[in-house]
């Protein structure tokens, strides 16, 4: 899941900077506004995909799930509160 999180966050990421290249290298010869406009979608994409890139899968562990180690667990749980010092 993280590998394909990932993945995507790149292949955002790099039409974001491919959007811009273009818009300000070829398009704005032929048409200001329309790499303006490019440019305002490559804007919204950043926050996508830190959106993407920080989103929770069905397999991911929560950070208050157990992990299954008892030594851990315990551990955690001293220092969230939920179990005072032994």
């Amino acid at each position: 899941m993280y590998a394909r999180r990932r993945h995507t966050y790149f292949v955002m990421m790099g039409s974001c900077i491919a959007l811009f290249v273009l818009a300000w290298g070829v398009v704005r010869l032929w048409s200001v506004p329309a790499a303006v406009a490019m440019c305002l979608v490559a804007m919204v994409i950043p926050p996508l995909a830190a959106i993407v890139a920080n989103r929770r899968g069905p397999d991911d562990r929560w950070w208050d799930d157990p992990s299954g180690d008892p030594k851990s667990d315990e551990w955690w749980d001293e220092l969230d509160g939920k179990k005072g010092p032994r």
